[in-house]
């Protein structure tokens, strides 16, 4: 792995960065209609979802929060309704459906999953054997079966169409699938998938995820046309990864170079936002700008509080202290302040 994501504070903002695509993505993937810029910018600014869109958004975001929580745990059934409810909350027509197994029937009729045109695409199995058959799922994501080796990430793809194939919820199965391979991923130490997102990938090609699990189905639950397709899927997902560090390290290199010329801000202005370039969430008091140039307090502050004018840094209050922290948009606030 490249050494930016390893060593540098700017670990955290791949990681964020990562949990913003996932959520996205797997939510559109869903049926969510949302532009990418209008949900980064709810979940960012921490603002109150405004549709049912953004609220699937959040709930996916708290839900890969909390899965990177419970990466040590065992997974269980109670730990998947717990999952369950966190990515539905406040999305259900019928709110009694959060974190419980389907009926056996909605609205008198048999649950089928369908396709956009209506054709009926996969018969779940009926709800009688989603107790046994959720137990057995654990047992095999935590490693307790088969006797014989399971790779890991063979074992993450395989628990992920288990619970898709038993479809075991009125809503968000989809979500959850994806969401449990993140689980088994970490828990089996693949520590990179904190920072690999594949609804993305999927999303571009959904067809083609679909017809994945079609093709199981199709030939005698043969598996091998969903794990090809994962795999393909990963392989592609760390591809723009690795291009998204490199992408992200050239833009800071830019600015970094063109701000030696920057006559709107003075030379300590410039040596902060270099340094806020590389360290997204450090935190910056007057008194320590005032140490690190030898200048008056009254110099620090302003120094500061035009960076604030000038929409590059926020300021918030902690006991008696001013703290000031880089906006959300730096990058590109920075860059239009160099025109």
């Amino acid at each position: 792995m490249s050494k930016e994501i390893i060593n540098t504070e700017m670990k955290d903002q791949y990681y964020l960065n990562s949990l913003f695509e996932e959520a996205i993505a797997s939510s559109q993937i869903e049926g969510a209609v949302t532009t990418r810029r209008a949900a980064k910018d709810m979940l960012r600014e921490k603002r109150a979802p405004e549709n049912r869109a953004e609220q699937m958004v959040l709930n996916n975001y708290n839900a890969m929060l909390r899965i990177k929580e419970l990466e040590k745990e065992k997974l269980t059934p109670e730990l998947i309704f717990e999952i369950h409810r966190i990515i539905t909350e406040k999305t259900l027509d019928d709110t009694s459906a959060a974190g419980r197994f389907r009926k056996a029937t909605v609205d008198g009729e048999e649950l089928f999953v369908l396709d956009n045109q209506g054709k009926i695409l996969h018969n779940p199995p009926p709800v009688e054997q989603l107790e046994e058959r959720m137990a057995a799922m654990c047992a095999f994501a935590n490693g307790e079966t088969p006797d014989s080796f399971v790779h890991p990430v063979i074992r993450s793809i395989i628990l992920h169409f288990w619970l898709a194939y038993d479809h075991p919820f009125e809503d968000g199965n989809g979500r959850i699938a994806r969401a449990l391979f993140y689980w088994s991923m970490l828990h089996y130490g693949f520590w990179l998938f904190e920072f690999v997102s594949i609804s993305p990938t999927i999303y571009k090609a959904s067809a083609q995820y679909y017809l994945a699990f079609l093709y199981v189905e199709t030939d005698d639950n043969d598996l091998t046309y969903f794990i090809n397709h994962q795999l393909k899927v990963i392989r592609t997902a760390m591809a723009e990864l690795h291009e998204y560090i490199k992408r992200k390290t050239r833009e800071v290199k830019e600015i970094e170079s063109k701000m030696h010329g920057m006559t709107l801000l003075n030379h300590r202005q410039r040596a902060l936002v270099s340094h806020a370039l590389r360290h997204p969430y450090h935190k910056y008091i007057v008194a320590s700008h005032r140490t690190s140039h030898g200048i008056s307090y009254e110099t620090a502050r302003s120094d500061l509080l035009n960076l604030c004018e000038r929409g590059l840094f926020s300021q918030s209050k902690s006991g008696r202290t001013w703290n000031f922290t880089r906006v959300g948009d730096f990058e590109n606030k920075l860059a239009n302040l160099q025109d």
